[in-house]
This record gives structure tokens, sequence and C-alpha cells, in this order.
């Protein structure tokens, strides 16, 4: 039994391996530098070989083919990202330490701010002769800054600003500021006082200007038609005259006003005629006014003392040294 199994293991593996060999034989050579597969089914067909992969020529950049007298406005003809292979400058922009900035090739941060490329001088230029034609002239009465205050007394004021943010809207350009001359709004003495007492500390008695910053809704258009409201509404507010008011007397007044005062009633009564055919009465009413007003201090009551003397036509005090 034991030699009959060494005479079929003899004879059946030395046939398995001629099989092997011839499989092996038969198969198609391979290309060079590939990897031979071992094929021991005998797939059909010949070998494929493996195409080799197309390398795309790299071109230079674009600015190495650019001519000095180009036409720079059809190259960058409106706003767009920073393309290093197009811009002719050495830009640099970044921080690296113990280094020089780095380059335009490659650089993420010159991408992410916006620029003004395109907004050269000849294509400036280029654009303000396409716009003219929708242009009108230049009023004639609107010669100087005076006329242009006196037909336009409001002035409005904001900004735009370009920034690197995932919204191009920046907050600050919401900001209206509006700014006017008191004496535009022709209000009498009554509405007047009523006014300033309204805006408070946004007028400057100095330059007699009202400011007023409205920045409270999101866009600019809203704030703009804010800013227009609050002087419409406080305009109509200054005339508007209320019941109680009156019914004020001089003691509930705000301010002495010597025009209502007892004062004018007693110089009249003293002279015997009316306050506007005595001599020297607005230099004695002011006099008056301001005593009350500012209170007495040493201007105040020299003040008064010399216009007294004046309005009775007695001599002025001399100061001696």
């Amino acid at each position: 039994m034991l030699n009959c199994m060494k005479t079929l293991e003899r004879n059946y593996l030395s046939n398995f391996e001629k099989k092997i060999c011839c499989w092996y034989s038969n198969t198609v050579v391979e290309a060079k530098d590939e990897f031979r597969v071992l094929n021991i089914r005998k797939s059909k067909g010949a070998f494929q070989e493996r195409k080799p992969k197309r390398v795309m020529p790299v071109l230079p950049p674009r600015t190495k083919q650019m001519k000095v007298d180009q036409d720079w406005g059809s190259v960058w003809p409106g706003p767009r990202s920073f393309h290093p292979a197009t811009v002719p400058l050495p830009v640099r922009q970044g921080y690296v330490e113990k280094r020089a900035s780095p380059d335009k090739f490659a650089n993420a941060e010159l991408m992410k701010i916006p620029n003004f490329l395109h907004l050269t001088p000849p294509v400036i230029e280029r654009q303000c002769k396409a716009l003219k034609k929708f242009c009108t002239s230049w009023p004639k009465a609107l010669d100087n800054d005076e006329n242009c205050e006196k037909h336009f007394p409001f002035e409005f004021t904001f900004s735009d600003y370009c920034y690197s943010s995932p919204s191009i809207r920046n907050p600050l350009a919401r900001i209206v500021t509006m700014k006017f001359k008191l004496e535009s709004l022709k209000l009498n003495r009554r509405a007047k006082d009523k006014f300033l007492r309204l805006v408070g500390d946004r007028y400057d008695e100095a330059s007699d200007t009202v400011t007023i910053v409205t920045d409270r809704c999101p866009l600019r258009k809203q704030n703009y038609d804010y800013a227009l409201y609050l002087i419409t509404a406080l305009y109509h507010e200054s005339w508007n005259v209320e019941p109680w008011e009156q019914l004020k007397s001089e003691a509930d007044m705000e301010c002495y006003e010597w025009d209502k005062s007892k004062s004018k009633t007693n110089i009249e009564q003293l002279f015997n005629t009316t306050s506007d055919k005595i001599d020297n009465i607005d230099m004695y009413a002011n006099s008056v006014d301001r005593l009350m007003n500012e209170g007495e201090n040493e201007y105040t009551i020299n003040k008064y003392g010399e216009a007294v003397r004046k309005i009775l036509g007695l001599p002025s005090t001399v100061t001696c040294t």
C-alpha cells in the first residue's frame, strides 16, 4: 500500500508541474518595466500595454508675454480677485518670521482682500468720458460755498468701507451724519428756543450748526430716511404751541425776555413813550437780558451800568489808575 501511494504521488505531481510550466510558457511576453503576472488559468487575449500619462506643458505666465504699451483696461477691465500670472508687478504680502514676505504666486493673502487694479488713470478717464453724456452741467448759480449752503442747507456724510469679511456690508457704512445751519430753518424766537431744547447738545453755538447722527437702522437708506424724519418732526414740533404754553407767566419762562418783562413797561412809563423811540434802548435791553440770564458778574454789571448812563444821558464813569 505504501509503495502504491508513493508511485501515485510521484506520477501526479510530476505531471502537474509540467502543466504549470506549459501554461506559464504560453503567456504573452510582458512589456518592459511592467509587473509580470502569473497566469495559471491562461486568460484569453493579448496583453494590453498601459498608456503613458499625458503631461500637459506648463505655459509661462502671461506677464512674460505682455507688452509695455499694452491696454491695461482690456487686461483688467473690472474688479476681480488677484491673479498673479496677470499682474506684472512684484507684489508681496504676508509675514514670515526672519524671511521676506511671500511673493504673489500661491499667496492666499492677496486673494482675500479686494483690489483696485482696474482703476488706473487711463481707465478712469475712459469711464468718465462714457458717463459724461449722461451728466448735466454744474449750475452757474452755485459758484461758491455760500450759495451752495443757501440753496442746499443740509449736508449728509457717510462712508464706504472695503474690507475682508464673509459679508461685503460693513456695519460702519450704515451710519449717516446730517449737518445744517440753524438759521436756515427760519424759526422765530419761541420756536428756536423750543428747537434747541429738543436737540440738546447736538447744537454747536459757535458755528450755529446742528449735527444729527443716525445709526440704529441696519441699512444706510433707512438711516437716511430716519434722519429726514427727525428733522421734520423737530421742525413741526418747534412751531407747535401747546395750550399750557399760553398760560405761562414771566416767572415760568425758561429765560428772561426783555420784550415781555416789566423792565420794558417801566422804561416806557419813565420816558412816557414807546421803547422804539428811546435812544440807546437796544443797548439797554441787551444788557438787561445778559444780566438776568447769565447772572451777576463784573462784566454784566459794568455793561448794565454803562447802558443806564447812556439811556439817561449821564456821563460814563472814568477809572483812575
